[in-house]
């Protein structure tokens, strides 16, 4: 399926990853900025159309069945192929220690692309996103997370629960997020590889889920303001997991 991506951080990284998968680039009538000049530069390296932008009254139809206006500079990209499951967690992608990610429900594709964005910075070995009643990896995604999208391997559960039990399989421990836990993200033991599971952005994680976790954190607000937007909430855990989830180095 053609997505048409609008932030030029974005598609500089399917460029850079993943070029054939770039269909055509549209530069505005005006001036373009030294970014999207930049890309357009690189698209012709890689032999890829580039014109100009259509005129605001015109539509490109994706293969979604949806008509978008194609108004400023643009790109044309296929979407990215997930990963089966279990390919997040063979022996080679969890022989050194890491984070993972899994992501439960949640239905606003900007807390999904800022989410991708955060784990791209922090080095997130893998993210699984559940199938049913879950935000569609849509260009807004794909733009939201800036490239993230392009550096970590993801793939989409139908089963999170047999998902749960892969990576335990794999040696992974298995923190589930609340702000109902009782113990706080700075309890946490930091010396094994971790699955980290946030939920829906209303009702937090389902039951079941919580039941499967090797147990339940929350971050300890210091205000009046006792919740946190799941997207910042899941920068700052990653931010203090990954640290110690960081392969040790020899002396």
């Amino acid at each position: 399926m053609s997505l048409i991506l609008r932030n030029p951080h974005s598609v500089d990284a399917v460029l850079r990853t993943r070029p054939t998968d770039v269909l055509e680039v549209r530069l505005s009538p005006n001036q373009p900025s030294p970014r999207w000049s930049a890309i357009a530069d690189l698209a012709r390296h890689h032999e890829i159309p580039v014109r100009m932008s259509l005129a605001a009254s015109e539509r490109h139809s994706t293969s979604r069945g949806k008509s978008e206006r194609v108004g400023a500079a643009s790109a044309i990209i296929s979407e990215r192929n997930e990963l089966l499951v279990d390919q997040l967690f063979t022996p080679e992608m969890t022989a050194e220690s890491g984070l993972w990610l899994a992501l439960e429900q949640l239905q606003d594709p900007h807390n999904v692309g800022a989410i991708f964005r955060t784990a791209a910075f922090f080095g997130v070995k893998g993210i699984i996103l559940t199938k049913d009643h879950s935000a569609p990896l849509t260009a807004t995604v794909y733009d939201v997370a800036s490239g993230g999208l392009e550096f970590v391997p993801f793939a989409i559960a139908s089963n999170l629960s047999r998902t749960i039990l892969l990576a335990k399989s794999a040696g992974l421990s298995i923190l589930g997020t609340s702000e109902h836990a009782e113990e706080a993200v700075e309890s946490v033991p930091l010396d094994s590889s971790c699955l980290l599971i946030f939920g829906n952005e209303e009702h937090g994680l389902r039951r079941v889920t919580q039941q499967n976790c090797d147990r339940l954190c929350r971050l300890q607000h210091q205000g009046e303001i006792q919740s946190l937007n799941v997207s910042v909430a899941a920068g700052i855990l990653m931010s203090t997991l990954a640290k110690g989830s960081q392969p040790k180095k020899g002396n």
